[in-house]
Protein backbone atom coordinates (compact mmCIF):
# COMPACT_ATOMS: atom_id res chain seq x y z
CA UNK A 1 0.00 0.00 0.00
CA UNK A 2 0.69 3.67 -0.52
CA UNK A 3 1.63 5.24 2.92
CA UNK A 4 -0.72 7.96 3.78
CA UNK A 5 -0.33 9.18 7.81
CA UNK A 6 -3.61 9.70 9.37
CA UNK A 7 -4.91 11.19 12.66
CA UNK A 8 -8.04 10.18 13.37
CA UNK A 9 -8.20 12.65 16.30
CA UNK A 10 -8.37 15.88 14.94
CA UNK A 11 -11.01 14.80 12.52
CA UNK A 12 -14.46 16.68 12.11
CA UNK A 13 -17.12 14.48 11.04
CA UNK A 14 -20.91 15.04 10.65
CA UNK A 15 -22.82 15.14 14.35
CA UNK A 16 -26.25 13.67 14.77
CA UNK A 17 -28.05 16.87 13.70
CA UNK A 18 -26.51 17.06 10.60
CA UNK A 19 -27.41 13.44 9.71
CA UNK A 20 -31.11 14.05 10.49
CA UNK A 21 -31.08 17.09 8.81
CA UNK A 22 -29.78 15.77 5.61
CA UNK A 23 -32.30 12.95 5.74
CA UNK A 24 -35.24 15.65 5.81
CA UNK A 25 -33.26 17.24 2.39
CA UNK A 26 -33.21 13.80 0.81
CA UNK A 27 -36.80 12.51 2.03
CA UNK A 28 -38.66 13.43 -0.97
CA UNK A 29 -36.13 11.55 -3.29
CA UNK A 30 -35.89 8.49 -0.92
CA UNK A 31 -37.77 5.31 0.19
CA UNK A 32 -38.24 4.62 4.20
CA UNK A 33 -36.11 1.21 3.58
CA UNK A 34 -38.15 -1.01 6.14
CA UNK A 35 -36.55 -3.94 8.60
CA UNK A 36 -37.11 -7.54 9.47
CA UNK A 37 -36.42 -9.30 11.92
CA UNK A 38 -35.16 -12.99 11.50
CA UNK A 39 -37.34 -15.27 12.75
CA UNK A 40 -36.95 -19.20 11.58
CA UNK A 41 -35.79 -22.73 12.40
CA UNK A 42 -32.72 -21.71 10.13
CA UNK A 43 -32.08 -18.81 11.64
CA UNK A 44 -32.28 -20.89 15.51
CA UNK A 45 -30.30 -23.77 13.60
CA UNK A 46 -27.93 -21.25 12.47
CA UNK A 47 -27.37 -19.17 15.39
CA UNK A 48 -29.44 -20.07 18.29
CA UNK A 49 -32.43 -18.91 19.37
CA UNK A 50 -30.96 -16.11 21.80
CA UNK A 51 -29.69 -14.23 18.93
CA UNK A 52 -31.89 -11.66 17.39
CA UNK A 53 -30.92 -10.64 13.74
CA UNK A 54 -32.60 -7.40 12.21
CA UNK A 55 -32.42 -7.08 8.65
CA UNK A 56 -32.32 -3.31 7.41
CA UNK A 57 -33.31 -3.43 4.15
CA UNK A 58 -31.78 -1.28 1.87
CA UNK A 59 -31.84 -3.51 -1.37
CA UNK A 60 -35.11 -1.61 -1.61
CA UNK A 61 -33.62 1.96 -1.90
CA UNK A 62 -34.18 3.77 -4.92
CA UNK A 63 -31.33 2.69 -7.33
CA UNK A 64 -30.95 -0.41 -5.95
CA UNK A 65 -28.91 -0.06 -2.59
CA UNK A 66 -27.62 2.00 -0.35
CA UNK A 67 -25.60 4.35 -2.69
CA UNK A 68 -28.52 6.71 -3.59
CA UNK A 69 -27.86 8.54 -0.07
CA UNK A 70 -24.33 9.33 -0.66
CA UNK A 71 -24.88 9.77 -4.45
CA UNK A 72 -28.28 12.30 -3.79
CA UNK A 73 -26.49 14.23 -0.97
CA UNK A 74 -22.91 15.13 -3.32
CA UNK A 75 -24.87 16.39 -5.51
CA UNK A 76 -27.61 17.66 -3.75
CA UNK A 77 -25.18 20.16 -2.71
CA UNK A 78 -23.28 21.18 -5.87
CA UNK A 79 -22.55 25.06 -6.46
CA UNK A 80 -24.81 26.18 -9.66
CA UNK A 81 -21.76 26.68 -11.46
CA UNK A 82 -20.42 23.26 -10.61
CA UNK A 83 -24.08 21.36 -12.18
CA UNK A 84 -23.69 23.39 -14.91
CA UNK A 85 -19.96 21.72 -15.65
CA UNK A 86 -21.24 18.31 -14.81
CA UNK A 87 -20.26 15.63 -12.93
CA UNK A 88 -17.79 12.00 -13.16
CA UNK A 89 -18.11 9.21 -11.11
CA UNK A 90 -16.23 6.13 -10.73
CA UNK A 91 -17.59 2.34 -10.22
CA UNK A 92 -18.01 -0.81 -9.80
CA UNK A 93 -21.99 -0.53 -10.74
CA UNK A 94 -24.33 0.38 -7.66
CA UNK A 95 -22.52 3.65 -7.68
CA UNK A 96 -22.76 4.64 -10.94
CA UNK A 97 -26.72 3.73 -11.09
CA UNK A 98 -26.77 5.85 -7.67
CA UNK A 99 -24.98 8.85 -9.30
CA UNK A 100 -26.82 8.84 -12.55
CA UNK A 101 -30.58 8.72 -10.50
CA UNK A 102 -28.69 11.92 -8.83
CA UNK A 103 -27.81 13.46 -11.87
CA UNK A 104 -31.77 12.70 -12.98
CA UNK A 105 -33.10 13.99 -9.80
CA UNK A 106 -31.32 17.40 -10.23
CA UNK A 107 -30.85 17.94 -13.95
CA UNK A 108 -27.09 17.64 -14.43
CA UNK A 109 -25.21 15.87 -16.66
CA UNK A 110 -23.43 13.01 -15.76
CA UNK A 111 -20.58 10.71 -17.00
CA UNK A 112 -20.17 7.02 -15.24
CA UNK A 113 -16.80 5.22 -15.96
CA UNK A 114 -16.97 1.33 -15.54
CA UNK A 115 -15.27 -1.37 -16.08
CA UNK A 116 -15.83 -3.80 -18.73
CA UNK A 117 -16.44 -6.29 -16.24
CA UNK A 118 -19.59 -4.12 -15.13
CA UNK A 119 -22.83 -6.43 -13.87
CA UNK A 120 -25.00 -5.69 -17.56
CA UNK A 121 -28.02 -5.28 -15.33
CA UNK A 122 -26.24 -2.26 -13.39
CA UNK A 123 -24.75 -0.82 -16.89
CA UNK A 124 -28.38 -0.74 -18.79
CA UNK A 125 -29.73 1.28 -15.58
CA UNK A 126 -27.03 3.34 -15.76
CA UNK A 127 -27.55 4.06 -19.25
CA UNK A 128 -31.61 4.03 -18.49
CA UNK A 129 -31.16 6.75 -16.23
CA UNK A 130 -29.42 9.03 -19.38
CA UNK A 131 -25.94 9.21 -18.18
CA UNK A 132 -22.86 8.72 -20.27
CA UNK A 133 -20.77 5.21 -19.68
CA UNK A 134 -17.20 4.91 -20.43
CA UNK A 135 -15.88 1.78 -20.45
CA UNK A 136 -12.28 0.91 -19.42
CA UNK A 137 -10.17 -2.31 -18.82
CA UNK A 138 -10.72 -3.18 -15.34
CA UNK A 139 -11.57 -2.00 -11.72
CA UNK A 140 -7.91 -0.65 -11.03
CA UNK A 141 -8.46 1.76 -13.70
CA UNK A 142 -11.81 3.36 -12.96
CA UNK A 143 -10.81 5.57 -10.36
CA UNK A 144 -7.90 7.31 -12.04
CA UNK A 145 -10.04 7.21 -15.43
CA UNK A 146 -12.76 8.97 -13.23
CA UNK A 147 -9.90 11.68 -11.86
CA UNK A 148 -9.14 12.09 -15.61
CA UNK A 149 -12.13 13.13 -17.16
CA UNK A 150 -12.83 15.13 -14.13
CA UNK A 151 -9.83 17.25 -15.18
CA UNK A 152 -10.44 17.72 -18.66
CA UNK A 153 -13.53 18.29 -18.69
CA UNK A 154 -14.01 20.29 -15.52
CA UNK A 155 -16.57 17.74 -14.06
CA UNK A 156 -17.15 17.40 -10.17
CA UNK A 157 -16.60 14.12 -9.01
CA UNK A 158 -18.69 12.27 -7.36
CA UNK A 159 -16.91 9.76 -5.71
CA UNK A 160 -17.89 6.27 -4.22
CA UNK A 161 -16.60 6.31 -1.12
CA UNK A 162 -14.60 9.25 -0.37
CA UNK A 163 -15.46 12.29 1.76
CA UNK A 164 -17.36 13.94 4.15
CA UNK A 165 -21.12 14.37 1.56
CA UNK A 166 -20.59 10.58 0.86
CA UNK A 167 -20.55 9.91 5.03
CA UNK A 168 -23.24 12.72 5.40
CA UNK A 169 -25.30 11.07 2.97
CA UNK A 170 -24.92 7.29 4.50
CA UNK A 171 -25.13 8.55 8.12
CA UNK A 172 -29.12 8.92 7.08
CA UNK A 173 -28.65 5.70 7.17
CA UNK A 174 -27.41 4.19 10.66
CA UNK A 175 -29.29 7.38 11.84
CA UNK A 176 -32.86 6.05 10.33
CA UNK A 177 -31.87 2.37 11.67
CA UNK A 178 -31.30 2.99 15.51
CA UNK A 179 -34.65 5.18 15.04
CA UNK A 180 -35.79 2.44 14.00
CA UNK A 181 -35.16 -0.54 16.37
CA UNK A 182 -33.28 1.34 19.10
CA UNK A 183 -32.34 -1.33 21.07
CA UNK A 184 -29.71 -2.91 19.18
CA UNK A 185 -26.66 -4.19 20.62
CA UNK A 186 -24.58 -4.44 17.93
CA UNK A 187 -24.26 -3.21 13.87
CA UNK A 188 -22.34 -5.22 11.36
CA UNK A 189 -22.28 -3.13 8.38
CA UNK A 190 -20.42 -4.17 4.90
CA UNK A 191 -17.34 -2.26 4.08
CA UNK A 192 -16.11 -1.75 -0.08
CA UNK A 193 -14.62 1.75 0.55
CA UNK A 194 -15.76 2.68 3.47
CA UNK A 195 -18.39 4.87 2.48
CA UNK A 196 -21.45 3.03 3.84
CA UNK A 197 -18.99 2.31 6.69
CA UNK A 198 -17.86 5.47 7.70
CA UNK A 199 -21.41 6.90 7.86
CA UNK A 200 -23.47 4.07 9.43
CA UNK A 201 -20.69 3.57 12.02
CA UNK A 202 -20.70 7.54 12.86
CA UNK A 203 -24.34 7.75 12.71
CA UNK A 204 -24.78 4.75 14.97
CA UNK A 205 -21.92 5.24 17.64
CA UNK A 206 -23.31 8.97 18.31
CA UNK A 207 -27.01 7.78 19.14
CA UNK A 208 -25.59 4.73 21.10
CA UNK A 209 -22.14 4.97 22.28
CA UNK A 210 -22.54 1.30 23.86
CA UNK A 211 -23.74 -0.19 20.52
CA UNK A 212 -21.31 -2.35 18.87
CA UNK A 213 -20.50 -1.63 15.30
CA UNK A 214 -18.57 -4.63 13.03
CA UNK A 215 -16.93 -3.83 9.77
CA UNK A 216 -16.98 -6.79 7.46
CA UNK A 217 -14.81 -7.13 4.28
CA UNK A 218 -14.07 -10.08 1.54
CA UNK A 219 -10.26 -11.58 2.23
CA UNK A 220 -9.55 -10.44 -1.27
CA UNK A 221 -10.43 -6.82 -0.70
CA UNK A 222 -9.05 -6.19 2.53
CA UNK A 223 -7.96 -2.24 2.28
CA UNK A 224 -9.67 -1.41 5.19
CA UNK A 225 -8.29 -4.02 7.41
CA UNK A 226 -4.75 -2.89 5.86
CA UNK A 227 -5.59 0.14 7.08
CA UNK A 228 -6.28 -0.70 10.54
CA UNK A 229 -3.56 -2.42 10.85
CA UNK A 230 -0.79 0.15 9.34
CA UNK A 231 -2.65 3.04 10.02
CA UNK A 232 -2.31 3.81 6.45
CA UNK A 233 -3.68 4.34 3.13
CA UNK A 234 -3.06 3.38 -0.22
CA UNK A 235 -3.74 0.88 -3.19
CA UNK A 236 -4.06 -2.58 -2.83
CA UNK A 237 -1.42 -4.17 -3.99
CA UNK A 238 -2.20 -6.51 -7.26
CA UNK A 239 -6.06 -4.81 -6.88
CA UNK A 240 -9.15 -6.65 -5.33
CA UNK A 241 -9.85 -10.17 -6.27
CA UNK A 242 -13.84 -10.78 -5.04
CA UNK A 243 -17.00 -11.66 -6.15
CA UNK A 244 -18.69 -9.24 -4.23
CA UNK A 245 -17.39 -6.21 -6.92
CA UNK A 246 -19.15 -3.69 -4.64
CA UNK A 247 -16.96 -4.51 -1.95
CA UNK A 248 -14.03 -4.44 -4.27
CA UNK A 249 -12.26 -1.03 -3.65
CA UNK A 250 -8.93 -0.64 -5.55
CA UNK A 251 -7.66 1.55 -2.45
CA UNK A 252 -8.71 3.13 0.54
CA UNK A 253 -8.67 6.99 1.15
CA UNK A 254 -7.94 9.02 4.39
CA UNK A 255 -11.51 10.59 5.03
CA UNK A 256 -13.53 7.36 5.03
CA UNK A 257 -10.72 5.41 6.58
CA UNK A 258 -9.93 8.27 9.58
CA UNK A 259 -13.94 8.16 9.84
CA UNK A 260 -14.30 3.87 10.36
CA UNK A 261 -10.97 3.97 12.22
CA UNK A 262 -12.61 6.02 15.35
CA UNK A 263 -16.21 4.64 15.02
CA UNK A 264 -15.76 0.86 14.22
CA UNK A 265 -14.90 -1.49 17.41
CA UNK A 266 -13.67 -4.34 15.09
CA UNK A 267 -13.57 -5.46 11.36
CA UNK A 268 -13.68 -9.06 10.46
CA UNK A 269 -12.88 -10.59 6.94
CA UNK A 270 -14.70 -13.17 4.88
CA UNK A 271 -14.69 -15.48 2.25
CA UNK A 272 -16.34 -15.59 -1.06
CA UNK A 273 -18.22 -18.79 -0.70
CA UNK A 274 -19.54 -17.54 2.56
CA UNK A 275 -21.05 -15.25 0.81
CA UNK A 276 -22.58 -17.26 -1.84
CA UNK A 277 -23.67 -19.50 1.29
CA UNK A 278 -25.36 -16.55 2.44
CA UNK A 279 -26.71 -15.45 0.05
CA UNK A 280 -28.15 -18.92 -0.74
CA UNK A 281 -29.98 -18.63 3.17
CA UNK A 282 -31.10 -15.19 2.81
CA UNK A 283 -32.99 -16.54 -0.54
CA UNK A 284 -34.49 -19.71 1.06
CA UNK A 285 -35.22 -18.27 4.26
CA UNK A 286 -36.51 -14.66 4.36
CA UNK A 287 -36.94 -14.70 -0.17
CA UNK A 288 -34.30 -11.85 -0.74
CA UNK A 289 -32.20 -12.22 -3.43
CA UNK A 290 -29.14 -9.89 -2.95
CA UNK A 291 -26.02 -9.44 -4.58
CA UNK A 292 -22.57 -10.66 -2.79
CA UNK A 293 -22.52 -7.23 -0.59
CA UNK A 294 -25.34 -7.82 0.14
CA UNK A 295 -24.95 -10.78 1.91
CA UNK A 296 -21.73 -9.81 3.44
CA UNK A 297 -23.34 -9.18 7.10
CA UNK A 298 -25.38 -12.32 6.99
CA UNK A 299 -22.28 -14.39 6.40
CA UNK A 300 -20.17 -12.48 9.11
CA UNK A 301 -22.82 -13.09 11.67
CA UNK A 302 -23.20 -16.63 10.89
CA UNK A 303 -19.22 -16.86 10.40
CA UNK A 304 -16.84 -15.17 12.37
CA UNK A 305 -18.76 -12.87 14.46
CA UNK A 306 -21.03 -15.75 15.54
CA UNK A 307 -20.02 -16.39 19.26
CA UNK A 308 -19.57 -12.61 19.80
CA UNK A 309 -23.26 -11.59 18.84
CA UNK A 310 -24.96 -14.26 20.41
CA UNK A 311 -27.39 -13.52 22.78
CA UNK A 312 -27.88 -10.55 21.12
CA UNK A 313 -30.38 -8.34 19.21
CA UNK A 314 -28.31 -7.52 15.71
CA UNK A 315 -28.55 -5.29 13.12
CA UNK A 316 -27.54 -6.41 9.73
CA UNK A 317 -27.18 -3.58 6.63
CA UNK A 318 -28.25 -5.86 3.70
CA UNK A 319 -27.11 -2.44 1.89
CA UNK A 320 -27.95 -3.74 -2.13
CA UNK A 321 -29.32 -6.10 -4.64
CA UNK A 322 -28.36 -5.22 -8.04
CA UNK A 323 -27.51 -8.60 -9.71
CA UNK A 324 -28.99 -10.15 -12.41
CA UNK A 325 -31.31 -13.39 -12.62
CA UNK A 326 -28.27 -15.58 -14.13
CA UNK A 327 -25.90 -14.13 -12.10
CA UNK A 328 -27.55 -14.98 -8.50
CA UNK A 329 -28.31 -18.46 -9.37
CA UNK A 330 -24.91 -19.54 -10.81
CA UNK A 331 -23.50 -18.11 -7.62
CA UNK A 332 -25.37 -19.91 -5.17
CA UNK A 333 -26.36 -23.62 -7.43
CA UNK A 334 -23.00 -25.00 -6.08
CA UNK A 335 -23.35 -24.17 -2.57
Amino acid sequence: MVETQINPDTLSYPDLNAFYRQAEVLREHLRLTPVQTWESPTKDMLLGADCHPVLKLELFQKAGSFKARGALTTVSRLSKQEKARGIVAGTGGNHGVAVALAAKTYGVDAKIIVPQTINAMRLQAIRDLGADVMQVASINDVLDMMLKVAEDEGRTVVHPFEGENITLGTGTLGAEFIEQVPDLDAVIVPIGGGGLASGVACAIKQAKPDCMVYGVEPVGANTMTLAFETNTTGKLEGGPKSIADSLSAPYSAPYSYAVCRKFIDEIVLIEDNEMRRAMKILFEDLKLAVEPAGAATTAALIGPLKEKCAGKKVGLIICGANIGTENFFDLIKDI
